[in-house]
């Protein structure tokens, strides 16, 4: 299931990347943090951690799901993506 789960997660971000519709911050920062959290890298928090308003949300939003695997992190931004595209994501 992994490699299957891998390819509907980079399909999900290539149509999250073409998205035009301009989406509330809180929405934004859960795709955020749902593809930082299903990255194969390593988790790096720091890069994060300086006086910008914006990485601060940023951060914030990441920890609060940071309890989630990196797959659970895919699943959610699969379904996240599905919810504001209406288009299902299949291989």
């Amino acid at each position: 299931m992994s490699s299957e789960l891998e390819i509907k997660f980079l399909k999900a971000f290539e149509i999250a990347s073409q998205m035009q519709e301009q989406l509330p911050p809180d929405v934004m920062l859960k795709f955020y943090a749902y593809y930082k959290q299903g990255q194969d890298e390593p988790s790096n928090h720091r890069n994060l951690a300086n006086n910008d308003l914006r990485n601060a949300f940023k951060l914030n939003a990441w920890m609060q799901i940071s309890h989630l695997s990196k797959d659970e992190a895919k699943i959610e931004y699969i379904k996240l993506v599905e919810e504001y595209t209406n288009q299902i994501i299949t291989i």
